[in-house]
């Protein structure tokens, strides 16, 4: 016979054992001065013969002090969030807040749904990606007034504070790299559009400025696998091009890869070059050149932004972090025979 397991002893259970209401058993958990003697020896033995363990969250929820943020993140299958998330536990940890992650894989729907989830369940604050949002989401944080910052996306005009770095500016720094090396035809190898203002401020920074180079764009998966069929696309059509910008370092480590496969020489015959400068990007081969984004530290003022807007219940100030090239060995001066 299968063994039944026995249901916890609730806050009720422990009220009709000791003779009074869940408010008074309340009161005996939170502010026992306010109760007598007498009532608080009953409850507290109703507690006793019960195995009643009272929920520290639930108690904190009560106070108005749960001591939870929650980061609402499109995936952790990149390295770029793992670091973000790594940032923002470090800070947290030390000031005794805890981190709850929520994938919502870049879905506005998703987001919203995982938003009211994570404040039923307490959540003081919120970190958000970008500042591109269903409009539920920003009725919600109005409503509610939780403190919201939104990273990976710099704009001192939001309407929610952001800490992150110009997604214009990385998208303009590779570029003017590969002008700098005299390559004229450049691919872009970019993630989805749709839903995503850093990707699209990145495109728009491409199509607004004059760099004398001609951008052919393929939007592919955020992967490796996005890399390899960005390098198919572009070999099976577009023979001119001389390089590829690839907007994750991700999709750069796949598009290396079938080029290493298709032995095409990088950066000999074919200049490649990613955006983030993950930390696997200085052990490929070659190694990846790269715009650095520092994610990590982007996490760590993230938290620091919501530490203080609890303790002060003072809004922060939206905060920039630099994008910096970092030229490696996979980029090159244009060759001398176009990619084919």
């Amino acid at each position: 016979m299968r063994s039944q397991i026995k249901k916890r002893s609730n806050l009720r259970d422990v009220a009709n054992r000791s003779g009074v209401s869940v408010a008074t058993v309340s009161r005996v958990l939170n502010t026992p001065n306010k109760v007598t003697t007498e009532t608080r020896n009953r409850v507290e033995q109703a507690i006793a013969d019960l195995k009643f363990v009272p929920s520290a969250a639930a108690r904190a929820m009560n106070r108005g002090n749960s001591g939870i943020v929650a980061a609402l993140l499109p995936t952790l299958d990149n390295a770029i969030y793992a670091r973000v998330v790594n940032g923002l536990e470090t800070r947290f940890r030390n000031d005794d807040l805890s981190l709850i992650v929520a994938q919502t894989g870049d879905a506005p729907d998703a987001e919203l749904a995982r938003a009211r989830k994570m404040i039923d369940i307490g959540a003081e604050a919120l970190v958000v990606v970008g500042v591109t949002h269903d409009a539920g989401l920003y009725e919600l944080i109005e409503r509610t007034q939780r403190p919201v910052v939104a990273i990976s996306y710099y704009d001192e005009s939001s309407s929610i504070p952001t800490v992150g770095y110009d997604n214009w500016e990385a998208a303009s720094v590779a570029a003017r790299h590969f002008a700098d090396l005299g390559h004229r035809h450049v691919g872009v190898l970019h993630g989805p559009v749709a839903g995503n203002d850093r990707t699209q401020r990145r495109l728009n920074a491409l199509d607004a400025q004059d760099f004398g180079i001609e951008f052919t764009f393929f939007e592919v998966e955020v992967s490796m696998a996005g890399g390899l069929d960005g390098i198919d696309w572009l070999q099976a059509g577009h023979p001119e091009i001389t390089g590829a910008l690839c907007f994750s370092d991700v999709i750069a480590h796949g598009a290396l890869h079938r080029l290493n496969a298709l032995q095409l020489r990088v950066p000999e015959e074919f200049s490649i070059m990613g955006i983030e400068n993950l930390p696997g990007s200085e052990y490929t081969y070659p190694q990846l050149t790269s715009v650095r984004l520092n994610v990590e530290r982007m996490g760590e003022l993230s938290a620091d932004a919501i530490i203080s807007w609890l303790r002060t219940e003072t809004r922060p100030a939206s905060a920039s972090l630099p994008v910096e090239l970092v030229p490696r060995g996979s980029t090159a001066p244009i060759p001398s025979e176009p990619f084919a």
